[in-house]
């Protein structure tokens, strides 16, 4: 992992970082794997076909859940189109070392109080304005205001300031160093400046990516058209990209099995079998943890606000059948939110709650309870509802009887944001597969200033903000990130279940597909093969 604040004297350095990943080759992201640390079950998942790319074609991407344009500057599961329509300043590989995509080249100052971007000077909107330094300024700014509710305002609102130098050089003035700011890079969809507000209504999405939106038919889809003016040359090779809902699982694997679809992220783990060995379709984990299965906990409940009784439940789950029957085995079983990709991961922290019914009910008994009875939240699609089941048989072995409340997607997730959720509930989070200390200071789940657990404690916000603002990697970087990691361990306001990359189903003449870090879908490169 790339230090972003070296020892040495001097700067940080994009061409420095270029020669250690193996010269010039990556400098407009030509190979770049994306997210993608696996390759498929049944062969490489990003090889050419027989012929080579070929131009033209109409891909067909299954979504269980429909687009919801208010949470467009907000990380979620509905984030697939972002990469299509807009593009991001960099964009990382596999190691965390980013590579240029909107910014070019960059120069970070010794102290971490600065950093001058580069770029690019050929790129236009699909409205045909030039895009310049004013398009970065204006999407920091969107950042930092609170309307927005972006995971990264925390590390966007450390820019203070912004010297232009031109209309393709802008230097960064930063409050205090941090060492999450290529985070930000790589979740900050560059949007047009004029058109924002009809952006969050889903009238118009004026971006600089490789595709156009044409259509929006909520509760249908999206529908997307090559942007001819595309600042990557002869790219994309696709002609249009159709973003279908299909919200049954049976549905959606039967759309995927019969070419309806070519393409989908969201089949759930416990229907992935039947498409398995399906001559047509590959399935592809990403393996880097873009996500993760976790059960929450309002802390202001009683008795949730007894860090026993939260513990009882973290002993309560058994985290290895979970992921075998509910996930189809696709994911690693852990305590701890950490992927194995990442600094933070230690085994011990994985393996810190194992399943333990008869401890969980000592638990319960030490703090005066032999029943609870409690509400569990849960998204309304079948993935999550197999997940919620599989909890609500483990918690009640251990004498805690919860009734389920299925809830639609956009809804949970501004009860999340908002902070209005119930005792329990059970979600997917992210931000585990970046900087580590981007978890504690964005995720909604884990953020140490206002979670949605409503746990609050000043060693927590001690521990967090060191770790934000110290360098990235050596021994003090490491005694924070297990600090972090014993605090969340020990409150248990969040339960980490199972670590869950993305499992892509594509067909099998459909090549070039990549997402990053964020789990933004780009199809820059993507083309069908016969």
């Amino acid at each position: 992992m790339t230090e972003l604040y070296p020892s040495m004297p001097g700067r940080l350095s994009r061409r420095s970082a270029l020669r250690s990943a193996g010269g010039g080759a990556l400098l407009l992201g030509f190979g770049l794997a994306g997210c993608r640390s696996a390759v498929s079950e049944t062969g490489s998942a990003g090889q050419e076909g027989p012929a080579g790319p070929r131009r033209g074609g109409t891909v067909s991407v299954a979504i269980n859940s429909d687009f919801t344009p208010s949470l467009l500057f907000a990380q979620s599961s509905q984030s697939y189109q972002h990469r299509l329509i807009y593009n991001t300043l960099t964009r990382y590989d596999d190691r965390l070392t980013p590579h240029p995509e909107l910014a070019t080249s960059w120069d970070y100052a010794a102290d971490g109080r600065s950093i001058t971007l580069r770029l690019r000077s050929d790129v236009t909107f699909h409205d045909g304005r030039p895009f310049t330094a004013d398009d970065v300024i204006f999407a920091v700014k969107n950042l930092q205001n609170p309307a927005r509710a972006a995971q990264l305002r925390s590390t966007a609102a450390v820019i203070t300031g912004f010297d232009k130098r031109g209309d393709h050089e802008l230097v960064l003035r930063l409050a205090h160093r941090v060492n999450n700011l290529f985070d930000l890079f790589e979740f900050m969809i560059i949007t047009d400046r004029n058109s924002v507000e009809e952006a969050l209504k889903g009238t118009r999405l004026n971006g600089t990516g490789p595709f156009k939106l044409t259509k929006w038919s909520p509760g249908s889809g999206l529908s997307f058209v090559r942007n001819d003016a595309y600042w990557l040359k002869d790219r994309p090779y696709l002609d249009a990209v159709e973003f279908r809902v299909v919200s049954q699982a049976d549905a959606l694997v039967s759309s995927l099995r019969t070419g309806q679809s070519q393409l989908s992220f969201q089949v759930p783990g416990r229907n992935l079998a039947v498409l398995k060995d399906h001559p047509d379709l590959t399935i592809t984990p990403y393996d880097t943890g873009a996500g993760a299965t976790y059960l929450g906990v309002n802390t202001t409940i009683a008795p949730l606000n007894d860090r026993t009784v939260r513990q009882a439940l973290a002993y309560a789950v058994d985290r290895d059948r979970l992921l075998a029957q509910s996930l189809g085995g696709y994911g690693l079983a852990s305590a701890a939110p950490w992927p194995k990709s990442s600094p933070a991961f230690t085994e011990t922290g994985r393996t810190h709650y194992t399943h333990d019914p008869a401890k969980a009910r000592q638990l319960l008994k030490s703090a005066g309870h032999t029943r609870l009875d409690l509400p569990l939240l849960h998204l309304a699609l079948p993935g999550d509802t197999a997940v919620a089941e599989s909890l609500q048989y483990d918690l009640k072995q251990a004498g805690v009887h919860v009734t389920l409340q299925p809830t639609d997607p956009a809804t949970a997730q501004k009860n999340l944001i908002s902070q209005k959720m119930p005792a329990l509930w059970t979600m997917s989070h992210g931000f585990a597969q970046v900087q580590p200390s981007t978890l504690a200071v964005s995720a909604y789940p884990f953020n140490e200033a206002r979670n949605t657990s409503k746990f609050h404690s000043a060693e927590y916000t001690r521990v967090v903000q060191q770790a934000w603002t110290s360098p990235a990697t050596g021994a003090a970087a490491g005694r924070l990130r297990q600090e972090i990691s014993d605090i969340l361990l020990d409150e248990a306001f969040i339960i980490d279940l199972v670590i869950r990359g993305n499992v892509q189903i594509a067909a099998r003449r459909l090549h070039g597909v990549t997402l990053n870090k964020f789990s933004y879908l780009d199809l820059d490169h993507a083309y069908l093969a016969g």
